[in-house]
């Protein structure tokens, strides 16, 4: 399954606990996903998400809200960089061992 299905796996569930008035907790995402609470906590983008729907239903949007937001966002995009950085290096070693075994054939 990829990130991106996850991803959608969990608005959608976050989506209706918020309609329906349920509290988001990751036990009750988990369960509606058929994703590990594990996973949901470990993955930074699923997190977020989860955190951020929590916030939705607790808060408006005041400052603190507004600052909370920006300070998870802010996570999120560090960890979309850092994934960025892991495959760009990931890449180069594939390049130089193509190109190693490129010269010595």
């Amino acid at each position: 399954m990829t990130q991106d299905t996850f991803v959608a796996r969990v608005e959608q569930a976050l989506e209706e606990r918020v309609a329906n008035g349920q509290p988001v907790t990751f036990t009750a995402t988990a369960a509606a996903t058929g994703i590990s609470r594990a996973t949901l906590y470990r993955n930074p983008e699923l997190r977020t998400l989860i955190q951020e729907y929590r916030l939705r239903g607790v808060q408006g949007p005041t400052l603190s809200g507004l600052s909370i937001e920006i300070a998870q966002l802010r996570a999120s995009l560090e960890a979309v960089a850092d994934r960025a950085r892991h495959h760009e290096e990931r890449l180069r070693r594939l390049e130089r061992a193509n190109t190693t075994t490129k010269a010595t054939k």
